[in-house]
């Protein structure tokens, strides 16, 4: 068996011309994705001249911050990055904290009308977020929740993706942990907090940075709820920069530096977190890949 199982292995390998073929794919893919962020990188680094050259920039002819000063001093960059910062943390940690108690509540075996609620979910991720657009402006509106944080962190809150991903995962644990902490006197919540919360740290971490980046990049609901320009979040204030020069005294134009150094302070946090959270968003893709 041992023989079979090796030969077995051994066709399966990849000759050299195929694994050449994949070393050059990969190689194409790795160029194409890092060379835009180089030139983003590079581009914000240099002076307000130097960042008019045509064409992907990939060295610097004169290094400068100029750039980030720009955004900061002129295009006040400053308040759109707090907002966007106190919205998406205040809003991605109360999502994951209600999508765990929702995927928790879908593995009780005693829960009636679980697979039809589960379906209700389902549909509802197949509705286009455009066509509530209206819907949602009228809400906010009678609801007084226009151009307020409460509003930004409110809407969105629930995401039915992020409930099934937590229930997929609270159904790898074994419910024989539940009923045994049950018959001992424990109650749901404590259940929740020292069973199921500890061994899907995987997963919420999964959730957390998938809702983070989400939040942090949306646009859309910034855009139909909010008009007052101090409430901008970043995305809506990048998209204020690029296409019109409202966000500058005058008419003066913006130059490419300060457009760069806008994107790579937006990009910031994100790669942050990553690197913080690839332990756990590794370890949670594993999980999902091996879980029978």
């Amino acid at each position: 068996m041992a023989r079979k199982s090796s030969g077995l292995w051994r066709r399966n390998e990849l000759t050299a011309p195929q694994k050449a073929v994949m070393w050059l794919f990969l190689l194409f893919v790795g160029i194409t994705t890092f060379l835009p962020m180089w030139n983003v990188i590079v581009v914000s680094t240099t002076t307000a001249l130097e960042s008019t050259r045509s064409g992907i920039v990939l060295w610097w002819r004169q290094f400068s911050l100029e750039g980030f000063q720009y955004v900061f001093s002129v295009c006040k960059l400053g308040r759109p990055f707090f907002n966007s910062f106190l919205v998406t943390t205040v809003g991605t940690v109360i999502q994951v904290f209600l999508s765990s108690i929702a995927g928790y509540v879908l593995v009780q075996r005693d829960l009636p009308f679980r697979g039809a609620i589960t379906s209700f979910i389902l549909l509802t991720m197949m509705i286009p977020g455009d066509l509530t657009m209206i819907s949602i402006y009228q809400l906010n509106r009678d609801l007084k929740l226009l151009n307020t944080y409460q509003g930004l962190i409110l809407n969105g809150l629930i995401s039915g993706f992020s409930i099934l991903l937590m229930r997929n995962y609270f159904e790898s644990i074994s419910y024989t942990l539940s009923e045994s902490a049950r018959i001992d006197g424990a109650s749901e919540m404590r259940i929740f907090a020292r069973i199921y919360m500890p061994v899907s740290l995987p997963g919420l971490a999964t959730v957390f940075f998938m809702e983070y980046v989400g939040k942090w990049n949306g646009i859309t609901i910034p855009a139909a709820i909010l008009t007052n320009e101090n409430m901008y979040t970043l995305p809506l204030k990048l998209k204020a920069m690029i296409l019109t020069t409202s966000s500058v005294s005058g008419t003066a134009q913006i130059p490419d530096n300060a457009i760069m150094a806008a994107i790579v302070i937006s990009a910031a946090p994100l790669l942050i977190i990553y690197v913080f959270a690839q332990k756990f968003l590794l370890a949670g893709l594993n999980l999902g890949a091996t879980k029978e």
